[in-house]
């Protein structure tokens, strides 16, 4: 036979009645056999709660802890399976909407999470690298100026050039059309 010690009380923060199950007896005989008390298995008063597996074993989460290391409790290994309970507000026989011991982040949403942030992450990324990109044209007007003819002698360059009339600036015009215009 198993005993459940429900217990309600009020909380202001959530504005309504908390049931909690604080201690499970197995009893045989009449006696205590065995002493559990369990934790976080609560639940709105008008709800019930539901697990899929309460246990004492550590490979279901250990909801049930024995009560000391000297009573028999400790050579106990009590499971259960599919378990639902709701202590008060039981209406015509029937459990009320359950509150669920799953977390919210379960393994397979907590890998969605961290692969939709490493998504993010490359798209702002390649976003950052689109807006910063620099065309060919103003790479390439930067290799034309005349700092970077200047290297050149002005003997070599003597005959190519010829002087061009413009509003009281000197300038001059490459012969050879392969370099461009440069304006001095």
């Amino acid at each position: 036979v198993s005993r459940f010690l429900l217990t309600t009380s009020y909380y202001q923060l959530s504005v309504q009645n908390w049931f909690s199950l604080h201690r499970l007896q197995l009893l045989y005989n009449h006696s205590v056999q065995a002493t559990f008390n369990a934790t976080r298995i609560h639940a709105p008063a008008t709800y019930s709660y539901h697990c899929d597996h309460v246990s004492s074993l550590q490979r279901y989460d250990a909801l049930l802890i024995p009560s000391s290391e000297n009573d028999l409790s400790q050579l106990w290994e009590v499971t259960f399976i599919d378990f639902q309970i709701q202590g008060f507000n039981i209406q015509e026989g029937h459990f009320a909407y359950a509150k669920d011991c799953a977390s919210f982040f379960s393994p397979a949403i907590l890998m969605g999470l961290v692969m939709s942030l490493i998504l993010l992450l490359v798209l702002a990324y390649a976003l950052h690298m689109l807006i910063h990109l620099k065309s060919l044209d103003r790479h390439y007007e930067g290799k034309a100026s005349p700092a970077y003819f200047a290297q050149m002698k002005d003997n070599d360059m003597g005959d190519e050039k010829e002087p061009l009339r413009n509003s009281g600036n000197e300038s001059y015009e490459l012969r050879n059309k392969q370099f461009g215009k440069i304006y001095i």
